[in-house]
């Protein structure tokens, strides 16, 4: 791994922007209509309970990423395996959000430019930055944060002042009652976005104060997940179910509605830069993993010698998993969650945690022992 470190702060900031992300993109909960918002805060709760696995895994090994501490509790080849799995599903969700990031762009921006130009010009800044190393994506992460803050806050009260809000389009609650919110938790919101912080199994060693993971990202899910609740009630609020679901980029058509004063109106760069924010990071983090973790398994030196060959494959991966945005966006929110993140942000970790405990109750009980022979060995 780097030898670098990164402060508490600095890690709360790369965790929030990490779960906004694209999330701010995305239909979140579609499925329970009205009640889009309730799923979002049962979805953060139930990441709350991985992120304490994936803490608790980092207690046991805390000077190791998943792709090390895997062969510790399931073998070389296994652990190998399994490993590079996790690597291969990072660029997975880097190519994902790198195709939200080139649709968005595309779409809005720059229509006559192909998606391929623009991911590319992305993935060189975010090159660049992972070539100066994990503090530096920590820093510019501080400088974002702040710039992401400012411009949220601004569209809030732009969207109250311009009267928009309407809250009759959030009732009646509860509607067909309380399983389409279950069912949309525990299918989709618990694992995007926020079981994708299974991503920090591989950063949380960089910690310079360990002890204080724990309440830095319990915090940041807390603090992501109520900011993604408040979007979802602004975007139902102001376009209705019928148009939440039918919108590409909710978000995007709730501020192109904004208009103040007769003169205040296409704020859309607005919802475009906090996605350039969150995608960049996210990204960067899930590479920058997957670069590290690939490094791990196959002792190669340096993680920067294989950002080279990793970048052209992400580009050519986020165009070529769907055909289209609208197959895009259906594959990440009905298919995936229950083929690729249940299993590998709920069921592997569990089970590893599971192996971690016995061999640690083990090793303590051996310890015991032999302190115990020695003292009789002293006494007699």
């Amino acid at each position: 791994m780097e030898k670098a470190k990164i402060d508490g702060l600095q890690l709360f900031i790369l965790i929030f922007l990490f779960e906004m992300g694209s999330a701010i993109l995305l239909t979140l909960g579609v499925q329970a209509k009205q009640d889009a918002w309730m799923t979002i805060l049962g979805g953060f709760l139930g990441g709350l309970l991985l992120f304490l696995v994936y803490h608790r895994l980092y207690l046991y090994f805390p000077d190791k990423s998943l792709a090390t501490y895997a062969q510790d509790l399931l073998g070389t080849f296994v652990g190998k395996v399994i490993g590079f799995v996790y690597c291969i599903y990072f660029l997975y969700l880097a190519a994902r959000v790198l195709r939200d990031f080139g649709e968005l762009v595309a779409t809005f921006a720059y229509p006559e430019t192909p998606v391929l130009i623009i991911n590319a010009i992305m993935m060189a800044t975010i090159l660049y930055g992972l070539n100066k190393g994990i503090e530096v994506i920590a820093r510019t992460s501080e400088l974002s944060f702040v710039a992401l803050y400012l411009l949220a806050i601004s569209g809030f009260v732009l969207v109250v002042i311009s009267g928009l809000i309407k809250l009759e389009n959030l009732q009646p609650m509860l509607e067909n009652g309380i399983r389409p919110v279950l069912k949309t938790i525990v299918t989709q919101t618990m694992y995007v976005p926020f079981g994708e912080i299974v991503v920090f199994t591989m950063l949380l060693p960089y910690l310079n104060k360990p002890e204080k993971g724990k309440i830095i990202g319990l915090t940041a899910i807390t603090l992501s997940g109520i900011n993604l609740t408040i979007v979802s009630v602004v975007n139902v609020a102001v376009l209705g179910v019928d148009g939440f679901s039918r919108a590409t980029f909710p978000l995007l058509a709730t501020i192109q509605q904004i208009e103040v004063a007769d003169f205040l109106e296409r704020l859309d760069i607005f919802f475009l830069i906090a996605l350039v924010i969150g995608g960049f990071i996210k990204v960067s983090l899930c590479l920058y993993a997957a670069s590290i973790g690939i490094a791990e398994i196959f002792r190669i030196s340096d993680y920067k010698k294989l950002l080279y060959l990793l970048v052209p494959i992400l580009i050519i991966a986020s165009l070529s998993i769907a055909d289209n945005f609208f197959e895009h966006m259906k594959e990440g929110l009905d298919l995936v969650p229950l083929v690729l993140h249940l299993p590998l942000q709920v069921v592997i970790p569990i089970f590893l945690l599971i192996i971690a405990f016995f061999k640690n109750r083990k090793k303590q009980k051996n310890r015991q022992a032999t302190e115990q022979t020695g003292k009789d060995s002293a006494e007699s």
